[in-house]
């Protein structure tokens, strides 16, 4: 017979379990108090036609997302270009994913409003949903400060490098990524951490108790999402500024690198939307963590105002899978030169620097040309070794 959670018993984390049967039950429903799926309190906040609309648009926008960006990839010859809409594609993929994975559970949680303890005693379902939000919650993050480092290279360094990143390379480092999410992911499994049913019921997600190992887990969570807000903001505001000491040059004026301002924008509106959706709990989390050091060992639940927040934040992250996808539909070159006629392509990478660009064309004049490679003048042809 297993044994349902009751105030005053401490929860047992993954490493303390003993051989009791209820132990597994306790490590993921004794935080959130699920003997009634149907209190009125939960189902006036929980919409089952809400969370279905809200799923099948963020679906549909990221899955019309994936259909430009393969699209736009078959027409381009700028490997720099490329290798971005690698990214972007990789990105798009994982929102996509992350959307329909996470849907599958929670609609079907809203129209049934089945009992978690019962359908999933052995905590697989919880446990897997948690994983799934740790790891499409991270992935966008790290490949967002990734498009953002790639930029900055290729803007700021463009001669450091051998060559740009190829398609090859660009979905290794996104795999990477991916891989490394995953471990993240899967640190409760080992026993660092445990994902637990929170607010209203209908979701898995990390443990805001002062327990030793969900503390480390939660801050290692939260810290390297904020890590790579604030990474993304750094790379992105040197390129910006370099792009826009560039283009107010009077040399370069005529040379304007569109390519490369698409992709700004583009970054600039990914990061600019992960930060609203994702700081604020990322802050929450870590703020929560730390005030609650002092009760650690006595603090068994978590109070109410907090799980109504935490389910707040949460619904603002959702957000953020929804409008990536439409700053790349909206931000393409082919709507800003509607907003902007005069926006040309200009590949050449040395319209980044005008110095340089100013040095060549003075040195390629055309009597300089003949005096370097006279046969071009003559018509005679180069002789080469028989």
């Amino acid at each position: 017979m297993r044994h349902r959670a009751k105030p005053g018993v401490p929860l047992l984390g993954w490493g303390d379990m003993g051989p009791s049967n209820g132990s597994r039950l306790d490590a993921c429903f004794g935080v959130f108090n699920t003997s009634d799926g149907r209190d009125p309190a939960q189902s006036s906040i929980t919409s089952p036609w809400f969370s279905t609309a809200f799923g099948l648009i963020g679906l549909g926008s990221n899955l019309f997302a994936l259909c430009v960006l393969l699209s736009s990839s078959r027409k381009l010859s700028s490997q720099a270009r490329s290798s971005f809409l690698v990214f972007l594609c990789g990105l798009v993929v994982t929102d996509f994913m992350g959307l329909l994975v996470t849907a599958s559970v929670i609609i079907p949680y809203h129209f049934i409003k089945f009992a978690w303890a019962k359908v999933d005693p052995g905590c697989h379902l919880c446990n897997f949903l948690g994983f799934s939000m740790v790891f499409f919650g991270q992935c966008p993050l790290l490949l967002g400060a990734t498009m953002a480092g790639e930029r900055f290279f290729g803007i700021n360094r463009p001669f450091s490098r051998s060559s740009s990143v190829s398609k090859r390379r660009a979905w290794s480092i996104v795999g990477l990524v991916w891989g490394f999410s995953c471990l993240l992911g899967l640190l409760p499994v080992v026993g660092l951490g445990r994902y637990t049913l929170q607010y209203p019921g209908s979701w898995c997600f990390l443990t805001l108790l002062p327990d030793t190992g969900d503390i480390i887990f939660c801050l290692l969570f939260a810290l390297l999402g904020i890590f790579s807000v604030l990474l993304s903001f750094v790379f992105n505001t040197v390129s910006v500024v370099t792009l826009c000491r560039v283009y107010h040059d009077r040399e370069s004026v005529q040379r304007r690198r569109d390519s490369e301002v698409e992709m700004m924008v583009q970054l600039v509106g990914i990061m600019i939307i992960a930060t609203i959706c994702w700081m604020p709990l990322l802050i929450f989390i870590v703020q929560m963590v730390l005030q609650q050091l002092p009760a650690k060992g006595q603090l068994q639940t978590l109070p109410t105002e907090t799980q109504k927040m935490l389910l707040i934040y949460i619904r603002m992250v959702t957000w953020n899978q929804i409008l990536d996808p439409w700053v790349y539909i909206l931000f393409r070159r082919a709507v800003l030169q509607r907003i902007s006629p005069g926006l040309r392509l200009r590949p050449s990478i040395a319209s980044l620097y005008p110095v340089l660009n100013l040095s060549l064309r003075r040195k390629l004049t055309p009597s300089s040309v003949l005096q370097q490679w006279p046969h071009v003048g003559t018509g005679e042809a180069a002789s080469t070794p028989g």
